[in-house]
């Protein structure tokens, strides 16, 4: 038997070294290299793992280009139209996803409670966390039929043993609960580990690419926010989606941060209730207060996340700086292009804010990346700095540059008939957006601007 080699791999993201290094040369992190013991288990884990799945491996060869059909194998519909656009129109066969999320989110709920729909297909529930019996209760909270006669529990760590139930129960879905649990005896460490996570990582993808069976993953966020394990779990799966949200609240947002047969920028929205997660189709109006009529420092603008346009609530707060030094500090918002757009209400439009305190907020836990939220971040500013409130029925959409110009943006049309939808009467969009627009099927007053001044002015006068 060959001794065992020691080698050292990052924790963060992954790089190999036959020695300990501070510093990772590839991340730049410190401290972040782990001793590992290799014992070729890189090709045993992957080999015999899956090949104790007891299934027919398809056999790899050479094929000529156009001999291969692009014609897209037909995806699982998982019965959930939040999930399945995340995905990019369903799971597709032979595909292993991660579902990533903070301790107690509600990803196993998600989980369960997809399974629990999925009444045509035969599913094995792997948990290593939970028992049967706090499975079953849960399934009956979630579930008014928990009867599902084709969903398997199996409550194991060991991924040989695993593989073998595999075999027995031959699934048409697998769920692991969580990877961070399984441990595989081929890797002499604890579960959890560096090693024992890619290894059991790899064994998962081989069995799924292999015997076509999609594999769902469940996975641990860190206290820096990404997902526990090394970095190269992440490109191990072909899909990584995050369940997002304050523990505090209701609302649960679905994100997509890796895709390989869809968008990454496609968004899913729930409401944890006591029966579980509803799916939220229509988010413009949760993401609205019921009234801030007479409130300054709160703009709406029509923003777009993936092919989903939506309203969402902006709110600032300025303030006198009490210690000398202003504060800026932004939730669901980028801070460096809150502190840009800042210097652009300064410099362009003459508001002093060099001593103020800023504050501000996305309503409703979502964190937004589109650039059209630039003229109701500056609108809302602008609205708290004089405490003059924006009047009832107002929305906008507009990205700004540096010199104050407001910038077009996609998709114009869709934003304006979502906020025709909920009723809005007057909305500021940009100039350069009307070139070949017919404005005369819409109902809501359109207000097209070509200076941050010029929306300002129509706004408060």
């Amino acid at each position: 038997m060959a001794k065992d080699k020691i080698a050292y791999v990052c924790d963060n993201c992954g790089q190999e070294s036959p020695k300990w290094i501070g510093k990772c040369p590839s991340c730049g992190k410190w401290n972040t290299f782990k001793e590992i013991r290799v014992a070729d288990t890189r090709q045993q884990a992957a080999t015999s793992a899956a090949a104790a799945a007891g299934h027919k491996l398809r056999k790899n060869k050479v094929l000529r280009l156009r001999d291969i059909s692009a014609q897209d194998d037909p995806r699982i519909d998982m019965h959930d139209a939040e999930l399945n656009r995340v995905l990019g129109g369903g799971l597709v066969p032979g595909s292993i996803v991660l579902l990533g999320g903070e301790p107690g989110i509600g990803k196993s709920t998600l989980s369960l409670q997809t399974m629990l729909a999925l009444t045509d297909m035969r599913i094995l529930y792997v948990s290593g966390e939970e028992s049967a019996h706090q499975l079953k209760m849960r399934a009956e909270r979630l579930s008014s039929n928990p009867q599902h006669d084709n969903f398997l529990i199996l409550c194991e760590n060991s991924l040989e043993t695993i593989f073998e139930h595999i075999e027995d129960t031959q699934p048409q879905l697998v769920v692991i609960d969580s990877i961070q649990t399984i441990a595989t005896e081929d890797v002499e460490s604890s579960a959890g580990s560096i090693a024992q996570v890619r290894e059991c990582a790899s064994a998962l993808l081989r069995f799924a690419k292999t015997s076509g069976v999609p594999v769902i993953l469940i996975g641990h966020i860190t206290k820096e926010g990404t997902l526990a394990g090394p970095k190269i779990l992440e490109h191990i799966v072909d899909t990584v989606i995050q369940f997002e949200g304050d523990q505090h609240y209701m609302y649960r947002i679905l994100r997509s941060i890796k895709n390989r047969f869809g968008s990454t920028s496609e968004l899913g929205i729930y409401e944890m209730q006591q029966t579980g997660l509803r799916q939220v189709s229509n988010p413009s109006e949760l993401l609205l207060t019921e009234d801030h009529d007479g409130l300054s420092g709160v703009a709406i603008s029509s923003a777009i996340e993936g092919v989903r346009p939506f309203l969402v609530e902006t709110q600032a707060l300025v303030s006198s700086a009490a210690y000398g030094t202003p504060q800026r500090s932004a939730t669901g918002f980028d801070q460096r292009r809150l502190n840009m757009l800042l210097a652009v209400l300064e410099k362009r439009v003459g508001f002093k804010l060099m001593q103020k305190d800023v504050f501000l907020n996305i309503a409703g836990g979502l964190r937004v990346t589109d650039m059209a939220m630039d003229l109701s971040v500056i609108a809302a500013v602008l609205s708290s700095n004089v405490d003059t409130p924006i009047e009832n029925g107002w929305c906008m959409a507009g990205e700004v540059g540096l010199s104050g110009e407001v910038r077009p943006v996609n998709r114009i049309e869709q934003r304006i008939a979502e906020a025709e939808k909920l009723g809005f009467a007057n909305m500021i969009i940009p100039k350069y957006n009307l070139q070949g627009f017919d404005r005369r099927k819409y109902n809501i007053e359109l207000h097209p601007v070509r200076k941050v001044e010029e929306a300002l002015r129509a706004l408060f006068g």
